[in-house]
């Protein structure tokens, strides 16, 4: 399918635009022939959410922006950093604004309020753990090694796919139907990692071996790797059980099914992503 080039519409901003979520909503508006301008360290203008001093030539000429912080919007002070770009957002002309949120997290609702007290017309899209942290991120290369390392016990998670979730904020853009929306978005099927690693030793043709550990252990990896050790935080959120509920977001805006972890799974190992 060919698409023409929309000329008059305002371009749209994507925060974060090389990221999970961020590069799928790009390349969704871009095949729809809307301009959409990345907003990363490496763009054209640069985009850094350290330095507010290049917000503004990011939203110069936007009408609209989806936004993902990083490391996550759950963090201490994310909540006053997007409330500022949010409210510069608004002063830009940029209006419409579509937030990623964490389901179940306490300090990303901070967050949410912020973008909601700007005078935006926001939406809001809660999700899970992406099912993409298996193939793209955290875990890609232990998979890849046949091992899967985590301080998560026994516990269980609705894990939802990252395309699903750029299909809904891709929704919430271009169509004014979802302003004053928040979604919450699962996958289909509650999962253990034991559950996990079964389905992408199936998808893989290969074994895939579940390793609990504690938090102690895993924190201490973390630093040794040169992360910060905080994102161990973001474990809680499976072991605690707020969200060992399936959420029917996918449904509400898009009016289908999301899509299996069994499904994500078959497609990602297709694709090579944990080829050795």
């Amino acid at each position: 399918m060919t698409h023409t080039q929309h000329t008059d519409h305002p371009t749209t901003l994507v925060v974060g635009g090389t990221g999970k979520t961020g590069r799928r909503v790009a390349a969704r508006l871009t095949e729809r022939g809307l301009p959409v301008r990345i907003g990363s360290r490496a763009g054209r203008p640069p985009f850094d959410w350290d330095r507010p001093d290049t917000w503004s030539a990011a939203l110069e000429g936007t009408d609209a922006a989806y936004i993902t912080f990083y490391p996550d919007l759950a963090f201490p002070g994310a909540d006053e950093t997007v409330g500022a770009f949010a409210e510069a957002a608004v002063a830009a002309g940029t209006r419409r604004l579509v937030l990623l949120s964490g389901r179940g997290e306490e300090g990303a609702v901070r967050g949410e309020d912020r973008v909601k007290a700007s005078g935006a017309d926001w939406t809001v899209v809660r999700a899970n753990w992406f099912d993409q942290n298996f193939s793209e991120s955290f875990f890609q290369e232990g998979v890849a090694a046949g091992e899967l390392v985590a301080p998560v016990g026994d516990a269980v998670e609705p894990f939802v796919d990252a395309d699903d979730i750029a299909d809904v904020a891709t929704a919430a853009l271009l169509d004014p139907r979802h302003i004053g929306r928040t979604y919450e978005l699962s996958g289909p099927d509650l999962l253990s990692f034991w559950d996990v690693a079964d389905i992408l030793s199936s998808a893989i043709g290969r074994p895939v071996s579940y390793v609990p550990v504690s938090d102690a252990d895993y924190r201490a990896a973390l630093t040794a790797q040169g992360l910060p050790g905080e994102l161990a935080d973001l474990f809680g959120l499976i072991t605690d059980g707020r969200n060992a509920s399936v959420v029917h977001g996918v449904e509400e805006a898009l009016g289908r099914a999301p899509r299996s972890f069994t499904e994500y799974a078959k497609v990602a190992a297709a694709e090579g992503a944990w080829t050795v």
